[in-house]
């Protein structure tokens, strides 16, 4: 009975969390083969011939898929960018809600950027090897915290690239960052597409990361996979030498997808995890908004499932476990959004492709992971990973 009523009580506080927001949008579906026409001849076809209208359309998306897992290397291949640079900026908030508590927290800190009681934070900017449609998206984000030299003394330099939430503001996750700083590991905060200072002026929300568009939501995984392997090559430039990756729910998918294509991550953390990408958009409480409109255009959790494999964890297992690295994946009992079972799966895959991992659980849910006492104790299991896993890559030696 009191783990019933513990039950209920987390149920109902996630399901709040989950629609305090007001401001998702349900949009109708879109195909999108526009966005992948550079790859796939076979959305080339659909776009220019106007067939995604038709009854084909859904054959050709997943055929489009289909060309992407077997094409892996070309669609998530790239070239390095070429005008690296650190900016100094004032920090700010970049809300996805318009909750007055947020709203005046954002408005807090403008008045200390415009007073001179914000110091400034230097951010690592480049152009994206992969182009949208959006210029302001197209300039990759990412704040840098750089480790003290004192701390990095004795063992290779040693970074780790940190992808928060789908919808997360640009101060989330920034508290981990200064945590491994204390490590000694440099660590770079990377906005993820269509997130923060990245986010188109139209939107309120970081919709077009994941959204009823199908062709846009895959190649905003693209773009993010690309932009997690252009920051490698960055701090390969200033000398790193070790490089970890940590996400979180839809970072994480990102950073599984980055760490199974560049066998230079060898500390992998995934903060909620999932095989499948469509499974999570129908079954996710926070993606209720696009399973709506799915549903209104017929479509169903598998055929979801299938227009979204080019972008599924599950679609590169066995190119994930080829290269020896070490692996956290934080999970939720309690999650309405990355169910338990989907987290699970990943473990049994693990598993099964020998990949040197470790679990940990939280008696929580996806939304209340950010909340006291959970954050605390997700931040402990993350913090450690991170502490013990570089620290057994240094004395592997380089």
């Amino acid at each position: 009975m009191p783990q019933s009523l513990y039950a209920k009580w987390m149920y109902d506080w996630e399901y709040a969390l989950t629609t305090r927001d007001t401001n998702r949008i349900v949009r109708p579906v879109e195909w999108g083969f526009d966005w992948l026409g550079d790859f796939s001849q076979i959305a080339a076809t659909a776009a220019a011939t106007e067939q995604a209208a038709s009854t084909d359309a859904l054959a050709q998306m997943i055929a489009v898929n289909q060309d992407i897992v077997a094409r892996a290397d070309e669609f998530f291949g790239y070239e390095t960018p070429n005008d690296f640079r650190l900016e100094a900026r004032h920090p700010q908030l970049f809300p996805t809600n318009v909750r007055p508590e947020t709203l005046a927290q954002d408005a807090e800190l403008k008045r200390k950027a415009d007073a001179g009681e914000l110091p400034a934070a230097d951010f690592l900017r480049f152009t994206s090897a992969v182009r949208t449609r959006y210029p302001e998206n197209d300039v990759v984000n990412a704040r840098w915290y750089p480790a003290a030299a004192e701390k990095q003394v004795g063992k290779p330099k040693q970074a780790i690239i940190v992808m928060p939430q789908w919808n997360a503001d640009a101060f989330s996750h920034n508290a981990l960052c200064t945590l491994f700083n204390r490590f000694g590991i440099s660590a770079l905060r990377l906005s993820k597409p269509y997130h923060d200072v990245r986010r188109p002026a139209e939107l309120e929300r970081s919709d077009y990361a994941v959204s009823s568009n199908i062709g846009r939501t895959i190649e905003a995984c693209r773009q993010a996979v690309v932009d997690i392997r252009s920051c490698l090559d960055w701090l390969e430039s200033q000398g790193y030498e070790q490089f970890g990756v940590l996400g979180t729910s839809l970072g994480s998918c990102y950073a599984f997808i980055a760490a199974a294509h560049d066998a230079r991550l060898k500390v992998c953390a995934f903060n909620h995890a999932s095989t499948w990408f469509g499974d999570v958009v129908w079954t996710g409480q926070s993606t209720r908004h696009i399973r709506e409109a799915f549903e209104q255009a017929g479509l169903t959790q598998d055929q979801t499932r299938q227009i979204f494999t080019g972008i599924s964890p599950m679609s590169y297992m066995e190119r994930f476990a080829a290269n020896p690295k070490r692996v956290l994946v934080v999970h939720a009992t309690y999650d309405l959004t990355f169910l338990r079972e989907f987290s699970l799966d990943v473990l049994a895959n693990f598993e099964r492709h020998g990949v040197d991992y470790v679990s940990k659980v939280l008696p929580c849910g996806h939304y209340t992971t950010g909340e006291t006492p959970y954050k605390y104790i997700d931040g402990w299991y993350l913090g450690s990973f991170i502490y013990n896993s570089f620290k057994r890559l240094a004395q592997q030696g380089r």
